[in-house]
């Protein structure tokens, strides 16, 4: 079940909204703990065994790590969380992946070392390990308290807006809206517009120019140097549509309950800097691997070098973080040494008065994205072959004829759309200029003002929901992207 599915639109939802608010508060967490763990048992209900025990585990270690935690028995039993929240991950994410691996290098195959069976990777796992992770570091810091009921816990862990694919939560950010938070008609109709346009950008953008993406990186003939280069600025659109749509509809879904999440997404493609890009792209991930892995490995306290080795280090296990691959490692290889770079020449200080930082930032994160999408390293390169023209101009014909103009025609349209979305929302929030504060993604859906501009939103949001649904009526099921990682 996704969010952009007749059955979560249609049936569930509805329903849990129903059970949600007919109950008293003090059921209101059982509520939400009942309908994530629904959610999540529709896609696999044996894997809701190994979110529950990593649950129990993570609850009950970092009881023990309160209970201790000025004391080396407390340093033990957070190593003992995190081996054990690890060691899940590591199992069912990255055990293929080495043994894979490992016959590579003896020149065979899994079955040809004697492996005949493969793991399934558990939907979600990379989110909620992290979260689970990042209460028993914060529990050991002083940061959150350990004091939450069961329910509340589980509830966190298992929240359903964000589980499979986030925004990555932490529990010091929220176990304060799980003792009290407000439910009120503005909030929820805040949350409800925010939905609508995360679903419109999943179904009406992200899905839309999936199919040119999809033939540059999954066509059967040699790829030419336009589409190549057309497939992954495709690709690239749809990564952020399909992500930030998720985010959008996570954090709208969160409002309905009361929950304020951060923010995941601040218009990346504005961004001057590959430094400015995590900034903006991800934020959650960024600060967690910021927070809890760069600062743990010395930061930038240790000397120049020492700093940029933490910074490669860190993206090189962030782009393993998104999938037991060898081109997420390169991909994360990638933005690692870009980073070092850029701090070792001072560039994302000087880039915003540079007319040139744009393009070039644009570039670089379009060229990573070709190895995050590639199937391996070999089509990575490939591709790479192909944007310089190792194809010729066109490629094969087959490919151009299996493009349609609607497929061009709303890629064309999603790239006005990414590039009209920050200007837009700056006249939206009254800002002077794109380098100043942040600008907050759906912060223009808020209903203010007189009863005329009301109406006129309410009738965009309207017509926005109707034009989604029936767009959803006529296409196949179409995952998120990142339920994979």
């Amino acid at each position: 079940m996704v969010f952009s599915s007749e059955t979560f639109l249609f049936l569930f939802l509805p329903l849990f909204l129903v059970a949600y608010f007919a109950v008293p508060w003090r059921f209101k967490s059982l509520v939400i703990l009942a309908g994530s763990y629904l959610f999540y048992a529709w896609w696999r209900l044996d894997f809701l065994g190994l979110l529950f025990a990593t649950t129990l585990f993570a609850y009950l270690v970092g009881q023990r790590i309160a209970r201790h935690r000025d004391t080396a028995r407390g340093r033990l039993w957070l190593a003992v969380g995190m081996i054990g929240c690890l060691g899940v991950l590591g199992v069912f994410k990255y055990l293929n992946f080495f043994i894979d691996s490992f016959a590579t290098l003896l020149g065979t195959d899994a079955a040809g070392v004697g492996v005949h069976w493969r793991l399934i990777l558990p939907i979600g796992i990379s989110f909620y390990i992290f979260q689970a992770l990042s209460y028993l570091i914060d529990v050991w810091r002083g940061d959150a308290r350990a004091d939450a009921k069961f329910v509340d816990f589980a509830a966190f862990i298992a929240l359903f807006p964000q589980l499979i694919a986030g925004p990555i939560l932490r529990y010091k950010d929220l176990e304060d809206q799980f003792r009290s938070r407000t439910h009120s008609l503005d909030l929820f109709s805040e949350g409800m517009a925010r939905f609508l346009v995360g679903l419109g950008k999943k179904v009406l953008l992200a899905d839309a120019v999936a199919p040119l993406a999809d033939l540059a990186f999954n066509g059967s003939g040699e790829v030419g140097l336009l589409l190549a280069w057309a497939g992954a600025g495709a690709y690239m659109l749809q990564l952020y549509f399909d992500f930030s749509g998720y985010s959008d509809m996570a954090i709208g879904l969160g409002k309905m309950m009361g929950f304020h999440f951060p923010e995941n997404f601040l218009f990346p493609y504005i961004s001057r800097s590959i430094t400015e890009f995590w900034r903006r792209w991800h934020i959650s991930l960024s600060t967690w691997l910021r927070d809890y892995l760069y600062i743990s490995l010395g930061g930038n306290r240790l000397g120049r070098a020492r700093t940029y080795a933490n910074l490669m280090a860190v993206m090189v296990l962030g782009g393993l973080w998104h999938g037991a691959n060898w081109t997420f490692v390169l991909w994360g290889l990638w933005h690692g040494c870009l980073l070092a770079l850029e701090r070792a020449t001072g560039h994302d200080r000087r880039a915003a008065g540079l007319v040139w930082s744009l393009p070039l930032t644009l570039l670089l994160v379009l060229l990573g994205w070709v190895m995050f999408r590639a199937a391996n390293v070999g089509q990575g390169f490939e591709i790479y072959a192909a944007m310089l023209g190792a194809n010729g101009l066109w490629g094969d014909p087959a490919l151009w004829h299996a493009l349609t103009r609607e497929s061009l025609a709303l890629t064309g349209i999603a790239a006005l759309v990414a590039w009209m979305e920050p200007r837009l929302a700056e006249r939206r929030e009254g800002q002077a200029a794109l380098g100043g504060q942040p600008l907050q993604p759906g912060g223009g859906m808020r209903v203010i003002g007189g009863v005329a501009a009301q109406a006129l939103t309410a009738t965009l949001l309207l017509g926005l929901g109707v034009l989604t649904v029936l767009k959803l009526s006529e296409q196949s099921f179409s995952p998120f992207l990142y339920f994979q990682f």
